[in-house]
C-alpha cells in the first residue's frame, strides 16, 4: 500500500481537504486550531480517484452496483489519514466510526455488503493505516509521536502499548512541534529573557508573544519530565498569572477557560444555590445574600429591555 504524504510534522502538516483548513499560516503550522468536528468533513481526494468514485456512485444510485474500490484504495485512505491527523493522532474508535460513517453517506458507491452498517471494514481499515501513518510521521521527527517511541522509553517500557503518552479528551495541542525556523537552543534563549521580563513593568505585550512562541517547549517539560509545581513555576514564573492561564488553556484546548466557565457556571448556578441554601448556618445566609443579588439584577435587565422595546414601538 502506498506511503506516500506531503506531510512533515517537523516544520509543517498540510491539508488533505480544502474545505477544512485547521493549520493555518507558516507561522502557525505548529499547533492545530480545531478540536474534532462535529461532522466530519470528507476530504476531495485525487482527480482520478473522485472521476471513479462519481461514476460508482451514479452506478450505486441505478441499479446498487458497488465499486471496486481497490485501484483506489491507497490514495483514500492517504487523504483520509491526513485529515483525521490534523485533528487528532491517536483518532479513538468512535471518531474512525464518525469518518467511515461520513465516507459511505458521501459516496454510498463504497457500502459494503455483509457489513451491519456498511463501514465497518472501513473502520477497520483506518485504524490500521492511522497506526502506519503514525509510523511514518514519527520517523518525520513529530514530536507528539516521537515521544511514544521505544528508543525513549525505559528498559521496562519497552513495548509499543507501554506507558502510551497521548492526549486527554479535551486536549487538541498535546505536544506540538517547535514554530517554523525554531529550535531547542533559540526556544530556551526565549524562557530567559522572560525571566527578565516578568520583572519588568507594563510589558504585557511581549511577555504574551514570547510565551505563545515558547508553547512547545512547556509542552515538552510538562509530557516529558512532568516536574514539580514549584520547579515549573521556577523556569516559567509568567505562566503563573490568570490571563496567561486563560492563554495556556487556550492554546491547548483551543477553548476560552473563562467565558466557558462562566457560562457553565449561569447554567448550574440555581442548581448550586439551591444545594447550598438547603445547608443550616452562616452558609445559607450568603448564599440567600448573592440569590438576592442576582434576581435584583436580573429584574433590572428585564426593566431596560422591556423600557427599550417600548421606544422602539413609540418610534
Amino acid at each position: 500500500m502506498s506511503e506516500t504524504s506531503s506531510v512533515s510534522c517537523g516544520t509543517s502538516c498540510s491539508s488533505g481537504s480544502q474545505d477544512t483548513v485547521i493549520l493555518s499560516s507558516p507561522e502557525h503550522l505548529s499547533q492545530r486550531l480545531q478540536r474534532w468536528p462535529t461532522s466530519f468533513s470528507v476530504p476531495r481526494f485525487a482527480y482520478d480517484t473522485e472521476l471513479l468514485l462519481a461514476s460508482g456512485n451514479e452506478a450505486f444510485k441505478k441499479d446498487g452496483t458497488k465499486l471496486n474500490f481497490i485501484p483506489v484504495l491507497p490514495d483514500i485512505l492517504e487523504k483520509l489519514a491526513e485529515t483525521i491527523f490534523q485533528y487528532v493522532a491517536y483518532p479513538t474508535s468512535a471518531q474512525l466510526a464518525d469518518v467511515a460513517e461520513a465516507l459511505v453517506r458521501q459516496h454510498p458507491c463504497l457500502k459494503e455488503p455483509g457489513s451491519y452498517n456498511g463501514c465497518y471494514g472501513w473502520q477497520q481499515r483506518l485504524k490500521y493505516k492511522m497506526g502506519n501513518y503514525r509510523s511514518k510521521l514519527r520517523g518525520l521527527g513529530c514530536p507528539e509521536l516521537d515521544v511514544n517511541s521505544l528508543k525513549r522509553k525505559q528498559a521496562h517500557e519497552k513495548t509499543p502499548s507501554k506507558n502510551l503518552k497521548k492526549p486527554r479528551k479535551a486536549e487538541v495541542n498535546y505536544l506540538p512541534p517547535n514554530p517554523q525556523g525554531e529550535t531547542e537552543e533559540s526556544l530556551e534563549k526565549e524562557r530567559l529573557q522572560l525571566l527578565d521580563e516578568v520583572k519588568k513593568r507594563n510589558n504585557y505585550r511581549i511577555i504574551s508573544e514570547k510565551m505563545a512562541k515558547t508553547f512547545s517547549s512547556r509542552r515538552q517539560e510538562v509530557v516529558n519530565l512532568a516536574p514539580p509545581v514549584s520547579d515549573f513555576k521556577s523556569r516559567w514564573p509568567a505562566l503563573f498569572d490568570a490571563t496567561q492561564i486563560n492563554d495556556e488553556f487556550q492554546r491547548i484546548t483551543t477553548v476560552n477557560l473563562e467565558t466557558t466557565f462562566m457560562a457553565k457556571l449561569d447554567q448550574y448556578s440555581a442548581r448550586i444555590m439551591s444545594l447550598a441554601s438547603s445547608k443550616a448556618g452562616a452558609a445559607k445566609i450568603k448564599i440567600e445574600r448573592i440569590r438576592n443579588m442576582l434576581q435584583e439584577v436580573r429584574i433590572k435587565k428585564v426593566n431596560i429591555t422591556d423600557n427599550l422595546t417600548q421606544q422602539k414601538l413609540i418610534i
